[in-house]
């Protein structure tokens, strides 16, 4: 396919304008005294933001709904046009990509999974390329463009660079992939790390909405966590903040991929439980399916192996909270399936470990699927896009 990047451009010229946006984008509708109220602007700095935006067509005014009388100034919600623009997201484990078209509200339009025939980047990106174009297929029928793909994966992802410095489930080191996936698409691409993404998607559209201090932290395959501070999603100096997948919690405990010993990954990963369960029970177990289904039998090894990790994802939520103090931790992931085996534990390990007022943070679960997390990569695509 011919690379054909879209002319248009946002039409929000300051960090003003676009923080205008995204205040109506996750809590509108609203009008003007409430988005300056949300965004702690002045009312007049926010008219002049939304007038280009309501020209573009990115806002909508609604002139026939009810809102309560504003002096001076017109007291008619705003609300952003989702079908004005179209994104794409690619959520990429070892085995398959999903994908999904969404609106410019990130609304799911369309979502596609293909399995993977090899993790070597070249053969990744020939699949990646495939499915968007798929999905760009799928968005014809919709009549508007696609301004954007985000791509997101687990490990040390480098997003100013568009650089996965590493990636344990595919075994990349330093490989370069925004430039090609942008070169081979025609679309602006934003790479990212699949938490974080992930964590920008509730932070607009799901539980962390309204929330200036937030984590999410995800249990399955790996550990993960990200952060919101200060209503910022936080990726630190080296783009590897929320590593708590790389907390050690047992210094004599198992050897992680890491190269140390006893991280919260090493003990709670779904392959740690596993080998682990295999190991006390002796059971041939085929996979974490099948882990949880002989715990769920009452096999007290396996059930022992499930109630350390639990405890040890408490303490490294706990380690979370003491150290940036969130409202919230939402915990996601695959692993959830297996929640009910150690939730009790998790809500143990945290308590004994979060110090004074950090055990006031809320912990709440929200299982989502891959198609969620596809959905993230396409929220990073729009935040780009936004310029925030």
């Amino acid at each position: 396919m011919q690379p054909t990047y879209p002319a248009e451009t946002f039409p929000a010229h300051t960090p003003a304008a676009s923080q205008v946006f995204t205040t109506v984008l996750a809590h509108g509708p609203l009008t003007r005294l409430d988005v300056a109220r949300l965004a702690g602007l002045s009312p007049a700095a926010v008219t002049k933001a939304v007038r280009p935006l309501i020209e573009a067509g990115y806002l909508v005014e609604d002139a026939g709904a009810e809102a309560r009388p504003a002096l001076g100034r017109p007291a008619n919600p705003l609300r952003v046009d989702g079908g004005r623009a179209l994104f794409t997201g690619l959520k990429v484990t070892g085995d398959e990509i999903i994908g999904v078209l969404t609106d410019l509200c990130c609304r799911i339009l369309v979502a596609r999974r293909v399995p993977l025939a090899g993790r070597a980047p070249r053969d990744v990106l020939t699949v990646a390329v495939d499915l968007v174009d798929e999905l760009r297929t799928e968005a014809d029928g919709f009549g508007v463009p696609v301004l954007g793909l985000g791509i997101a994966l687990a490990g040390d992802v480098d997003r100013a660079e568009g650089t996965v410095r590493y990636s344990p489930f595919l075994d990349w080191h330093d490989v370069p992939l925004a430039g090609p996936a942008g070169a081979a698409s025609g679309l602006p691409v934003t790479v990212d790390n699949d938490v974080r993404a992930l964590t920008v998607a509730e932070q607009w559209f799901g539980d962390g909405v309204g929330l200036s201090d937030f984590a999410v932290v995800t249990v399955g395959a790996g550990i993960g966590c990200g952060l919101v501070v200060h209503g910022r999603v936080v990726s630190g100096a080296h783009g590897v903040a929320g590593e708590i997948g790389h907390l050690p919690v047992d210094p004599d405990g198992p050897p992680c991929h890491c190269g140390n010993r006893g991280c919260l990954e090493a003990v709670a990963a779904d392959a740690a439980i596993l080998a682990r369960v295999r190991e006390v029970t002796g059971a041939d177990v085929a996979g974490t399916a099948e882990a949880v289904a002989l715990a769920h039998r009452g096999d007290e090894g396996a059930r022992a192996v499930y109630e350390r990790a639990g405890e040890a994802i408490g303490r490294g939520i706990a380690t979370v909270a003491n150290l940036l103090g969130p409202e919230r931790v939402i915990i996601s992931g695959e692993g959830l399936a297996a929640y009910d085996l150690y939730a009790a534990q998790i809500r143990d390990g945290f308590a004994a470990a979060a110090f004074g007022s950090a055990a006031r943070c809320e912990i709440r679960t929200r299982p989502l699927p891959f198609e969620e997390w596809a959905r993230g990569a396409a929220a990073t695509a729009i935040r780009s896009f936004v310029g925030r």
